[in-house]
Formats: C-alpha cells, structure tokens, sequence
C-alpha cells in the first residue's frame, strides 16, 4: 500500500497533510523503509502522522514527536514517543539528541514560523546522521506576514535557501565563497511547491574524469 493509500484509508487519529507532498515523502523516505531509523517530527497535532510514519517506516522504526502542547505525550505508544519543548529551543533538542541519537530523517511540520524554522534547522541538520535527509514543509508561510515571511524577506526560511544553494556549490566559486560545513555534507536540496528537502551525505573527490578513447 502507498503511503497515499494509507493515508486515505486512515481510521485512527487525524492527520492533515497536502496531498501533492506524499509523492515527496515516498521519493526521499523509502530508503528508509523496514530500517531501524530514527524519524523526527516537528509539530505532532493530533497524532495522526505519528501512527501514519510508524506504519510506513515499519516495525524497526523509532518515531519521535516534539510538540509544545503538554497533552501530546497522551499520544506515545509503542515505537512512538513525544517529547515537550519548543523547536527554536536548543537546549530542549539537544536533550531529545542525547535521548535518542542523531535522526535520520528530520520533518519540520511545526510552528511555522521563520526564525523558529531557521534556529531548528542550524542547530538539527549539522547533527543529522551522515546520510539522513531533513523537510522542511508548508512553506507557503514564508511568503505570510503572520509567519514572518514575506516575499524577498531576507529572515524567511526561502531566503535563507536561496544561499544555502551557493553554499552547495561553493567549491566551484573559484574562491568567491568559501566552503562551509553544509558544502562538504550535502549532497543535494530539492526544491517543491511549499517543501525543500535536503539529502545528507559526504563527498568524494570532486573531478570531471574523461573516459574513453578521444
């Protein structure tokens, strides 16, 4: 069953997610799929998407939630577990990464407010596993002045990306920009209507080999 189907078949507690982002899960998350994986979710609502991620994942998976809303911890059963703090907190995540380890998927579905996305992703993504991947959704906020967002804001999450793309090929600017940590441990940013997703990974040597007789 695709995570769609199980989505639209859901009868155990709500979930709401846009439907153009279940092609986007299912692209990134497979790999994923029956592994002991460590999958993090900003923002837990009603639970919904807790159950919805631990069907999908599979049996070895570990499904956390962090949420500010005290009742959320109602919502832990086995594999799923939630934790109370605020996602711009760092103390608060870093106690979540000496609980759990570092995760390998990180859903950003929370607040939805610009610096709150900003402070979550500077301190998370450093500290997710070598070949995990991080989302950040719903990212239509960052054009909404009630998120902090606005179009061409330069503190919205969308702008902050737009650099981030030179940081990626920062080995290529002939010394324009040096390399920073996100260059040599990203493979690749995404980019979707309101999602951006971005795959871990570390780098071999960067050469264009020619191959074959001239």
């Amino acid at each position: 069953m695709s995570l769609w189907s199980d989505f639209l078949t859901n009868n155990s507690r709500l979930s709401s997610k846009w439907k153009h982002y279940f092609p986007i899960y299912e692209r990134h998350f497979h790999e994923f799929v029956n592994k002991s994986v460590v999958f993090l979710e900003i923002g837990v609502g009603r639970g919904g998407s807790l159950q919805m991620w631990k069907r999908y994942f599979g049996p070895h998976a570990r499904i956390i939630g962090i949420d500010i809303d005290p009742g959320c911890k109602a919502l832990e059963e086995d594999q799923i577990e939630v934790r109370i703090g605020q996602q711009q907190d760092r103390q608060f995540l870093q106690s979540v990464l000496e609980e759990f380890g570092p995760p390998d998927v990180v859903l950003d579905d929370g607040s939805h407010m610009m610096s709150h996305v900003i402070a979550s992703f500077e301190f998370l993504y450093p500290r997710v596993a070598k070949n995990g991947v991080y989302i950040v959704e719903d990212l239509h906020t960052a054009y909404w002045p009630e998120y902090e967002g606005g179009l061409h804001r330069p503190a919205t999450f969308i702008e902050i990306c737009k650099n981030l793309i030179d940081d990626l090929n920062a080995d290529h600017s002939r010394g324009a920009l040096a390399p920073s940590q996100f260059t040599s441990t990203t493979l690749a940013m995404h980019f979707y209507d309101s999602v951006v997703v971005f795959e871990r990974g570390t780098h071999t040597r960067k050469w264009a080999p020619q191959i074959g007789y001239p």
